[in-house]
């Protein structure tokens, strides 16, 4: 996933600045102090919070599903290398703070099984009976995100920018066809190391997003 080049000037804070992760805190505090009380007194219905939590799923699953096979894979067949690298930049911080911020939404809006006690948002879904259905999964998606975003997208742009380097000693690009030179064969295999991490997370979190889907769709009696 973290395959593009980091434009000049944007550093790991641009991330944390973006005004989508903003916008998402905000909606998580608002639900926080809306829905989540103490344990037993704040328990919300089913009816409440059902469709935000749907809204909240739907928003995920299809983010990952365009990203991984739709949106990137089109990109890349379509545009030269740097339009596409810039094109990427802009979207995955998008991208990363939606898999990063929206489980938490959909630990906020969790709903507990309409007509009964059973707890809703944070307090049921660390409820023992949904520690492996809901509260594995969701942490599955969340910090592959957030290791994407804050860990590998920098090492990444750190090997781009060697590579660009090493591009002007060389006269040749990266993505040329080979021979490279020993040094550019180096980074060019620790880029394809760290692009195919990403890829594995990226994957991971989206079967992990499907197995809860699977698990929505059990409850729908």
């Amino acid at each position: 996933m973290c395959q593009a080049e980091l434009p000049s000037g944007v550093t790991l804070r641009h991330h944390l600045y973006h005004p989508c992760f903003f916008y998402f805190f905000d909606t998580f505090v608002l639900l926080y102090t809306t829905f989540v009380g103490d344990k037993i007194e704040y328990t919300i219905k089913m009816s409440y919070l059902g469709p935000f939590h749907i809204l909240s799923y739907g928003t995920l699953l299809g983010a990952e599903i365009y990203q991984s096979f739709i949106g990137g894979t089109t990109a890349y067949k379509a545009l030269p290398r740097p339009q596409f690298s810039t094109l990427q930049n802009k979207l995955f911080p998008i991208y990363f703070s939606l898999q990063s911020a929206l489980p938490l939404a959909l630990a906020l809006t969790f709903p507990g099984k309409f007509g009964t006690s059973d707890l809703s948002s944070i307090y049921g879904v660390i409820a023992e009976e949904n520690r492996y259905t809901v509260l594995l999964p969701l942490t599955l998606i969340s910090v592959s995100g957030l290791v994407n975003m804050f860990y590998l997208t920098p090492l990444v742009g750190k090997v781009i920018k060697e590579r660009f380097q090493q591009e002007a000693i060389d006269n040749k690009k990266a993505y040329d066809a080979p021979p490279h030179s020993e040094r550019m064969t180096e980074l060019n295999k620790r880029f394809g190391k760290l692009h195919g991490i990403s890829s594995l997370l990226n994957m991971g979190a989206l079967i992990a997003t499907i197995a809860y889907g699977v698990y929505l769709g059990n409850r729908l009696h």
